[in-house]
């Protein structure tokens, strides 16, 4: 069995008690914005810069919340995936609106989801539907083997 290893960096963006997701029409799932990091960059870049991307404007990174280790196969494949989740600062006059296009065109909006309800919705990492984002004061290490 072959073995793959990814290296991500995802954003938490929080704005009136809401946290920023994405969606792709051909999903099921809600996701917070992120991407595989480039050879040569580091996660801070690549959580910059996937924001850059899918939102259009440059957000500062507030500080790192979670790094997530996630185990899983697909297709018989063996994956280890490692996920930097980074609290952004979230611009006063940040205007991204519910069901916003992201880089991807139509097939990827933009949401904002009550935090006191994300149980109620198809999140992944499935991890952030449990936490009280208010008392994180350091960093999480979150393992998930699937």
């Amino acid at each position: 069995m072959n073995k793959h290893i990814s290296l991500r960096a995802a954003a938490l963006i929080i704005k009136d008690n809401k946290l920023l997701f994405a969606k792709n029409i051909n999903h099921p799932c809600f996701y917070v914005i992120g991407g595989g990091i480039e050879p040569g960059e580091t996660s801070e870049e690549t959580v910059v810069r996937e924001l850059l991307e899918e939102t259009g404007r440059k957000i500062k990174i507030d500080r790192l919340a979670f790094v997530q280790e996630r185990f899983h196969t697909v297709e018989g494949q063996r994956h280890h995936e490692i996920v930097f989740f980074y609290f952004m600062k979230a611009p006063v006059d940040m205007n991204i609106n519910d069901n916003s296009f992201t880089d991807q065109g139509n097939q990827e909006t933009l949401h904002w989801l009550p935090i006191n309800g994300l149980n109620r919705y198809n999140i992944i990492p499935e991890f952030i539907k449990t936490q009280s984002f208010d008392q994180i004061t350091g960093i999480q290490h979150i393992i998930v083997k699937e």
